[in-house]
């Protein structure tokens, strides 16, 4: 899942952009208004957390843009301002939640995933399954055959990228752009090493070739002919 974190307290930005990539999730960070606004106006996420203050463009212009530009993803608002009215005024603007400084990053993360979950269209899209194959987005579980399979951040973020487009070829530079945030060397190898270690986990334990690779396009999960 792809989060957008526009914050210019660059502790508080540090601070919750490794949690939550340590959690599987990929961040796209902007530490002022107009980039804010401009990840926001151009990007796919997940969901976003804005912080209120901002310098350039504030927190809430920034929403009030998305919305009328038709723009849904689901915001949580950061302040320090703690009061009722402020609060208002945030969800007003087009906010989904609101949470106050300090903070913990659980709590951030739960709403988050809170978020995320209500803008989903069912209420069984927290799991994806393909053939023996299950992952649930928000315990972070995923199994083959019954069987847990541990995985890290990245490869996690990947298998998921994948799940939720079954059946559909993904090329590299997609999946560079999901995986490794905004900015990436095309040249790498770094997917054919992710996904390398996918498959040792995912496939060979288990003697299935979910993980296909389409020669000079790229990969897809699961049989495309079907």
């Amino acid at each position: 899942m792809r989060i957008l974190l526009v914050e210019d307290d660059q502790t508080i930005a540090d601070y919750i952009a490794k949690g939550l990539r340590e959690s599987g999730f990929t961040v796209d960070h902007a530490a002022t208004g107009s980039d804010g606004k401009d990840f926001a106006l151009n990007g796919e996420y997940d969901a976003a957390v804005l912080d209120r203050m901002l310098p350039g463009i504030d927190g809430l212009t920034i929403i009030a843009e998305m919305r009328g530009r038709g723009i849904d993803t689901p915001v949580l608002i950061l302040s320090a301002r703690q009061s009722v009215d402020d609060k208002v005024a945030g969800l007003q603007a087009g906010g989904d939640d609101y949470l106050t400084k300090p903070f913990s990053f659980a709590e951030l993360q739960a709403r988050l995933q809170a978020l995320i979950r209500r803008a989903s269209k069912t209420p069984t899209s927290s799991t994806l399954k393909v053939n023996g194959l299950k992952l649930d987005r928000f315990t972070r579980e995923v199994s083959h055959s019954g069987h847990p399979v541990f995985l890290h951040a990245r490869e996690y973020a990947l298998l998921e990228y994948m799940m939720s487009n079954a059946k559909r070829i993904i090329t590299k530079t997609m999946i560079l752009e999901h995986i490794w945030d905004y900015s990436f060397d095309p040249q790498t190898n770094v997917v054919e090493v992710l996904v390398h270690r996918l498959r040792a986990k995912v496939d060979k334990p288990f003697g299935t070739n979910l993980i296909q690779t389409i020669r000079g396009v790229g990969y897809v999960l699961g049989d495309t002919q079907s």
